[in-house]
């Protein structure tokens, strides 16, 4: 049995727990999983104190639904769902999206081929201030996209999720998740045109 599976089983043991109103076996689950949902959410919404209320509220959402819970996906997806839409709810009720979307008569010609989302490279000691600020643009660049097309962006980029992670999590389908990136990106490589000209 592989590590995977492991963990999934002994996921699904504690759900089973869980369902049983064993609230020790949810804080198992909470323990395990809080720092990767903890990093989810701050990446989307770029506040510490906001990223640990939502993912505060994303887990008392599941403890409250963790009976409706049928093992159809991994425990993992299932929470990383809910602390998705908990963050993008959150995102919408304070407007930190645009507002604006993305043309999408835009054509796949558009859009330069092999371009970097958003630069990331280990910075050297003499690059570090300039490194700090175009951190600084690249953050100004993400609060400009709409809740749905930055929440792609973050699981993508950020933490690493193939495309069918990200639509299970996202509750979209694969395509959807392949046009949002795409127009998600366009956005970015326009509002930070000069930045990519410097690195």
């Amino acid at each position: 049995m592989s590590e995977d599976d492991a963990g999934q089983l002994e996921d699904a043991q504690l759900v089973t727990r869980c369902q049983n109103g064993d609230a020790a076996a949810f804080g198992e689950l909470i323990t395990k999983y809080r720092n990767k949902v903890y990093a989810t959410i701050y990446n989307l919404v770029r506040n510490e104190q906001d990223a640990w209320d939502l993912a505060q509220e994303a887990f008392l959402k599941a403890w409250r639904n963790i009976g409706h819970f049928r093992g159809q996906s991994s425990f993992f997806t299932w929470i990383y769902r809910i602390a998705t839409n908990v963050t993008i709810d959150s995102l919408r009720r304070k407007q930190i999206e645009s507002g604006v979307e993305f043309d999408d008569t835009l054509g796949l010609g558009d859009i330069e081929t092999g371009a970097a989302t958003a630069p990331h490279a280990d910075p050297l000691p003499h690059q570090h201030l300039q490194n700090q600020e175009i951190k600084a643009r690249i953050d100004v660049a993400l609060n400009q996209l709409s809740a749905e097309h930055r929440t792609v962006i973050v699981l993508r980029e950020i933490e690493g999720l193939r495309y069918e992670e990200i639509a299970e999590a996202t509750g979209s389908s694969v395509g959807t998740v392949m046009s949002r990136l795409f127009y998600a990106r366009k956005k970015l490589q326009s509002l930070l045109r000069d930045v990519y000209e410097t690195i």
